[in-house]
């Protein structure tokens, strides 16, 4: 039975004292109970609640309460909602230091929704409700017996005005809130809803274990691996950027422009596409020209609703569509007609083990010597049925274009993206990491996603034209900086950082241009009395780049020489050392007689 949390599960006290406080616990009955494996998207989850702080990876949503609605109506819809959709009704039992493997669907449980009476709401009632359920998704949810919302009702003098949830993302994703939303709406609008159409959880991870299941999953982890082991490994490789292993504080930035979403709308007609297929081809042309990168990688998190049998289930699909989009091409319809077959061929992989997932990542990465850096996030939700806009989003102005900022957030990539709507606004809200983009520069960013618009909308674009056309610069790199395997490299990072691995041994990284290709890395280590092989090398240097500094790749190979050359700074006299051992260090190792 799924009950209300404990003491260990409560969040923090909402930042505004209300008039009175009280409790009701509300019971439902009705439902089938069930048990089955997880789905992919609960596991994939699941593994990140219990990893990453609570107010990281807990959800929340407000949804505002019409005038004239009792307080007995919302909890009644609510109590329907729970009896409608399995996802509201599921725990997740598993015993303390293991992740759970089922889920179980109760028939009958309760849960509480938490009263809040003021005399009356704050002059920003909207906001205010925000911050409560804001301030509930402190506290990790109790997996195996917390109901997966936690509600805070909203009133003034009695009035019912909003009500304020945090939902475990184990049940949850943005577009499950939305659907939620919608339907709380109908019902105390006194509609009868339509009967379900969408699997819930355990049908869905019966179908993803069936052996058509079976099949995408390995074809999805396929294709990742096509794109670790030849894309960029991150996107932002510049002197200033900070690896992914690092986190950091951005600000919300968001750009409201209705000059946006008529260009958005005039580029889609001229091209003939999809406005969704425009503003991607635009985001990943910008992204790439700002990375100076030849391709796009991007997260895209709300591909996975594309199939009618999770369109409207009301449970977490979170798993990453993962965009690899060649840029390289002369003007920007072009781009755009590429952009159609890569989205599509990045939705049909979206589906996938993530524990598989991640191993096979560290592996392709260790192989490598790289670190995948899951850099930019696109998350288009403006075509949900009842977009998750929060109130920030809701309360936009009409202006013609205007970019506010708002509170920060702690952020595990470079570049976030939401759109809200295209229309009749252009509605996002950017994530940028300050390392990378100063307060102007991500404002130039979004303006300069609105001017390539515009541009799209008038005529072809060509792509050697998007620094005049945007105002968007390149990053700046130096001359040490060059391509190795699809990445930009620093050499003298390299050296620093495997210098550091090997325990301050002499090391001498050289780069060997070969015609026609990229050049390569050969990397000298001198051990002097150190006993050390290359295999060992690699692996101290790969434990290390998650947290080194940017643009830091393993060397094709190592030489392992006794002694570093009198001139050190000289490649060639490295190269005339007699050989201790040298290999890849990935692979079977060539010694020498020492």
């Amino acid at each position: 039975m799924n009950s209300a949390a404990g003491k260990d599960t409560m969040h923090r006290n909402p930042p505004h004292t209300p008039h009175l406080s009280r409790t009701v616990t509300v019971a439902y009955a009705g439902g089938d109970e069930r048990r089955g494996p997880l789905t992919m998207g609960q596991a994939n989850m699941i593994r990140c609640i219990l990893r990453d702080d609570p107010t990281h990876i807990n959800i929340h949503d407000v949804w505002p309460v019409p005038e004239g609605t009792t307080s007995e109506a919302v909890t009644e819809a609510l109590r329907a909602l729970a009896v409608r959709h399995e996802g509201l009704r599921t725990t997740f039992p598993h015993p303390p230091g293991a992740a759970p493997v089922d889920q179980v669907v109760a028939a009958e449980g309760t849960f509480t929704v938490t009263v809040l009476d003021h005399a009356e709401l704050p002059a920003d009632p909207a906001g205010y409700a925000e911050s409560v359920a804001r301030a509930a998704r402190a506290g990790r949810f109790a997996l195996e017996r917390e109901f997966p919302m936690r509600i805070t009702l909203l009133t003034a003098a009695g009035q019912p005005a909003y009500v304020a949830l945090a939902f475990s993302h184990a049940v949850a994703d943005g577009s499950a809130m939305a659907i939620l939303r919608e339907e709380f709406a109908e019902l105390l609008a006194g509609k009868e809803l339509p009967g379900l159409t969408s699997l819930p959880p355990v049908d869905l991870a019966a179908v993803e274990a069936s052996p058509a299941g079976l099949r995408k999953s390995e074809a999805s982890l396929r294709y990742w691996e096509r794109i670790l082991r030849t894309g960029p490994q991150e996107m932002f490789a510049e002197p200033r950027g900070r690896r992914p292993g690092t986190d950091e504080e951005a600000r919300q930035l968001t750009l409201r422009s209705r000059r946006g979403g008529r260009a958005l709308a005039g580029a889609a007609r001229r091209t003939g596409h999809p406005e969704a297929t425009v503003l991607m081809a635009a985001w990943c042309a910008l992204v790439a020209h700002r990375a100076g990168q030849d391709t796009c990688v991007t997260a895209v998190p709300s591909a996975n609703r594309f199939h009618a049998r999770v369109a409207r289930s009301v449970t977490t699909t979170s798993q990453d569509a993962l965009l690899h989009l060649d840029v390289r091409v002369p003007a920007f319809d072009a781009l755009v007609a590429r952009t159609w077959g890569a989205v599509l061929n990045a939705y049909r992989h979206s589906q996938f083990d993530s524990v598989r997932l991640w191993e096979m990542i560290d592996r392709v990465t260790a192989e490598r010597g790289s670190h995948f850096g899951r850099d930019v996030v696109f998350n288009d939700v403006s075509a949900l049925p009842a977009p998750l806009l929060g109130t920030d989003a809701q309360n936009g102005g009409d202006a013609e274009q205007e970019l506010t900022w708002g509170p920060p957030q702690t952020l595990p990539t470079r570049m976030l993206a939401f759109t809200y709507r295209t229309t009749p606004q252009l509605h996002i809200s950017l994530w940028a990491a300050p390392s990378l983009f100063t307060p102007e520069e991500a404002e130039g960013f979004l303006a300069g996603l609105v001017l390539l618009l515009e541009a799209a909308a008038a005529g072809d674009v060509p792509m050697e034209a998007l620094a005049e056309v945007t105002g968007v610069r390149p990053a700046e790199r130096g001359p040490g900086w060059l391509r190795v395997d699809g990445c930009w490299v620093s050499p003298d990072a390299v050296r620093e950082t495997l210098g550091r691995a090997v325990g301050g041994l002499p090391v001498r990284v050289q780069v060997t241009e070969v015609s026609g290709a990229e050049p390569y890395l050969t990397a000298y280590i001198a051990l002097g009395d150190t006993s050390l092989t290359p295999t060992e090398a690699h692996r101290a240097l790969t434990a290390l780049i998650p947290a080194a500094g940017s643009g830091v790749l393993a060397p094709s190979r190592y030489v392992l020489v006794e002694h570093p050359p009198a001139t050190p700074d000289r490649s060639d006299a490295w190269r005339r050392l007699q050989i201790i051992e040298e290999g890849t260090g990935r692979s079977r190792q060539v010694r020498h007689e020492r």
